[in-house]
């Protein structure tokens, strides 16, 4: 080999090592980026020359296993809606109060059950009857504070709704803009690991929102497609979703007829098509989970108020001092948004008597409650009639002697009549309360479950992934080392190249 060939082998090994160490230093320094993956240089055997062998530097590359990436953001947002579920619920099952303490819906409702009992003992004694009537206003109280309480949450998704929304064009902005830049720096170089990188997290990012799988080629192009087939448009400068805010309402639903504006892609309404992440979940609570809860909670206070109306005694209304009747469907009847608006009769709080006397006379009905006539002014101090027909039917299973109440409706639920009670009724006002409080609150239960497992899910892939593509700083050292000395010794082979040449030069001169 001659000494020039000798040179140009060590010159470009010399130059190989720079290049690899550079990528080793920029490693060490982003180990604790986001997102950021080990890259090597891979060096490619050249011929220098007649008689010499170099080597060229290939651009930096990573080593990712894309499946594990695939996975490991579906994780992502299935931990993200799992969040987002637990969030919004635990001020519902706070608004629900504390069984324990003995202040949910169905202690409160024995606990106004036990009122009249005690009552019914000397239904005179104007204690015993102011008793009953705070009892009273205490369940009334607890129903308005939940169905605020899901009220709250329900606009909080909607609002969630359109925040995701904007996430979502954003982040999509800037994976088209670096699809745009990965093609041209892969066609100019043959690679763009840093910009992929980057391109990942972005995407990870999109995934908490919306859960995609990214189809990737060669030459840096990328189709993000949403579960159930969506493919979502990259464009670095228009938005690909659209939606509206909007103020929701107990009898606010989003369909046909609705007031709640959809999600549109491409001037396609694909709200009940998102699978996946935040905003799947934001809608599944606005137009599924919410407005069954508030429909069960319509439904509670409506049949507590109607039981009460049916034996004589209106003990509950609404604000305008209406009693709805529960027999008739749920959507766009007077039970939607009821429990929002249920209070003591104005007409008992000013007279608490009239539990004991009743409020107004009952025709006898074959399918409901038997004939009442109240008892008059100035009549028996112990009349027990109204007493005995509350404790034993509004409070009961029957609304009179052999003819039970209706049952509480568990389907055709939500204002627009299509949802459904995931269990089936109690007959008796205890039993469905109780249950509510029951139910609701283990759906908070199990979004925390859900919530652990999908963060320990995520975790084990992150774990993976950082062992498989991420940078170990003291493999890093230990390969700067080796470098390090590839450099001293090419160095060395130059300088003896040189020294060789000046020898000649002298011996010549």
């Amino acid at each position: 080999m001659g000494l020039d060939a000798a040179l140009a082998t060590a010159r470009s090994g010399l130059l190989h090592t720079q290049r690899a160490l550079a990528a080793s230093a920029n490693d060490v320094a982003n180990a604790e980026t986001l997102g950021h993956t080990k890259k090597t240089v891979v060096a490619r055997a050249v011929v220098i020359g007649q008689d010499g062998i170099g080597v060229r530097s290939l651009a930096p590359s990573r080593d990712v296993d894309e499946a594990l990436i695939t996975e490991l953001d579906s994780r992502r947002a299935a931990a993200a809606g799992a969040d987002v579920r637990l969030r919004l619920l635990q001020g519902i099952e706070t608004a629900h109060g504390n069984p324990e303490n003995g202040d949910g819906l169905g202690d409160l409702t024995a606990a106004l059950r036990t009122g009249f009992e005690d009552l019914r003992a000397d239904p005179s004694e104007a204690g015993r009857q102011t008793s009953v009537v705070m009892d009273a206003t205490a369940l009334a109280t607890r129903l308005n504070e939940i169905s605020r309480a899901v009220g709250d949450a329900r606009q909080q998704a909607q609002d969630g709704v359109v925040a995701e929304v904007d996430r979502i064009n954003d982040t999509l902005r800037q994976i088209a803009d670096l699809t745009l830049r990965i093609r041209d720096e892969i066609a100019l170089v043959g690679s763009a690991a840093a910009l992929e990188d980057r391109r990942d997290a972005a995407i990870a990012t999109l995934s908490e929102s919306i859960e995609v799988r990214a189809l990737k080629r060669d030459d840096g192009a990328l189709v993000l497609v949403a579960r159930n087939g969506v493919v979502l448009p990259l464009d670095p400068r228009a938005d690909a979703f659209s939606t509206a805010d909007a103020m929701i309402g107990a009898a606010a639903y989003h369909g046909a007829g609705g007031s709640i504006p959809g999600i549109m892609l491409g001037g396609r309404d694909v709200t009940g098509v998102l699978a996946g992440g935040r905003l799947a979940e934001y809608v599944a609570l606005r137009d599924q989970t919410l407005p069954r809860y508030q429909a069960e909670l319509d439904l509670a206070a409506a049949n507590i108020a109607a039981r009460f109306e049916g034996q004589g005694l209106r003990l509950f209304t609404d604000a305008t001092g209406a009693v709805p009747d529960p027999s008739v469907p749920y959507a766009g009847s007077m039970m939607v948004g009821f429990a929002g608006t249920i209070r003591v009769n104005a007409a008992v709080e000013s007279s608490p008597s009239l539990l004991r006397d009743g409020t107004h006379a009952v025709a006898g009905d074959p399918a409901g409650p038997s004939a009442f006539t109240p008892n008059p002014p100035g009549g028996p101090a112990a009349f027990v009639t109204m007493l005995d027909r509350v404790l034993d039917f509004t409070f009961g299973a029957q609304a009179q002697a052999s003819v039970t109440w209706a049952p509480i409706a568990t389907g055709g639920l939500g204002p627009d009549g299509t949802l459904s009670s995931p269990f089936g009724a109690p007959p008796t006002l205890e039993g469905y309360t109780a249950l509510l409080t029951a139910a609701h609150t283990a759906d908070r239960n199990s979004a925390s479950a859900a919530l652990a497992s999908a963060e320990a899910m995520k975790q084990g892939l992150e774990a993976r992934f950082a062992q498989r593509s991420g940078v170990d700083i003291d493999t890093e050292m230990a390969a700067m080392v080796t470098l390090q000395n590839a450099y001293a010794a090419n160095a060395r082979v130059m300088s003896t190249v040189q020294s060789m040449w000046d020898a000649l030069l002298g011996a010549v001169r």
